[in-house]
């Protein structure tokens, strides 16, 4: 069974604007999606000579000055406003992140939501923004994979301890714990997002997900693949690490985007809009809710 995600249109600016997200999010509630995400850049640096991978230009699709909310405080709003619709990140920096703080806001945030939290976390494809933060991004993937490691040590063990090159800590409490269990105790799931095979490993070593961004045709065959590859050799399901993939919303658009998801058996599809027309948008919402209801 797909379940349907959902991304505002950051590149309109509307996320930082209360009416027009309050109603966006109780929309997608009602409507019956399953999930609202939500993304992360921290600072963005003018005129960033990184490359934006998902774009031939080089450049994201989001001007320099666009509103980018912190993401989970936009998620704990969102909670507060909504009755059953996930919250999820996609994608969240994990690398700019020390652990132990993260593990406190998501299992806040879980907690008082009653459980509806997930994390989609990346290693950044900005180095100045690494960089304005003080991190060496050369070492963004070893702290990517001690933060997975360190997340689950603090919301699994009542007295927590965690020992890596980047990230350590002794006989630690960190309470509240998450309401979801991850194999019989607290965790939130963790999806691994990303384009390179090392996001494909990662996924499937550690991720309880994977979320391919900006790929198709063969070489995100090659990926699913290699998510497969990296669980068995970890001693892991490849059924454990379920696919979610991206689309845009829209007549015509959707319909392919399931249709996708389908012939890949994936777990989930977010869909991304370009349009800020509210009442577009509810139309649009409950046309992918009731074509997701027909596939499934």
């Amino acid at each position: 069974m797909i379940k349907l995600g959902l991304l505002p249109p950051y590149r309109l600016s509307v996320t930082a604007d209360p009416e027009w997200m309050g109603s966006f999010a109780r929309h997608a509630d009602e409507a019956g999606f399953e999930s609202l995400l939500t993304v992360e850049h921290v600072i963005v640096s003018e005129g960033y000579a990184s490359k934006y991978p998902y774009s031939d230009t080089g450049r994201m699709p989001l001007p320099d000055d666009c509103d980018i909310p912190d993401p989970l405080d936009l998620l704990a709003w969102v909670a507060a406003r909504t009755r059953r619709l996930r919250l999820g990140t996609g994608i969240l920096v994990l690398p700019e992140h020390h652990p132990l703080q993260l593990a406190k806001r998501v299992a806040t945030i879980d907690r008082l939501s009653g459980g509806r939290v997930f994390l989609g976390v990346g290693v950044g494809w900005m180095r100045e923004e690494l960089e304005a933060l003080g991190i060496d991004p050369d070492t963004r993937g070893a702290r990517t994979d001690e933060g997975i490691e360190a997340l689950r040590a603090t919301w699994e063990q009542e007295v927590a301890s965690y020992a890596g090159d980047h990230f350590a800590f002794d006989s630690v409490r960190s309470h509240p714990k998450p309401v979801q269990q991850r194999e019989g105790r607290p965790g939130v799931p963790i999806l691994v997002g990303g384009h390179a095979k090392a996001a494909a490993r990662r996924a499937g070593r550690l991720g309880d997900g994977f979320f391919p961004l900006g790929l198709a045709g063969e070489l995100l065959d090659q990926r699913v693949e290699e998510v497969a590859a990296a669980a068995t050799d970890a001693g892991r399901d490849p059924a454990s690490v379920p696919l979610t993939l991206g689309g845009l919303l829209g007549e015509g658009t959707t319909e392919a985007a399931l249709d996708e998801a389908q012939r890949r058996g994936a777990e989930r599809v977010v869909l991304s809009t370009r349009i800020d027309d509210l009442d577009q948008l509810r139309h649009d919402m409950e046309a992918a809710v009731a074509a997701c209801a027909i596939m499934n």
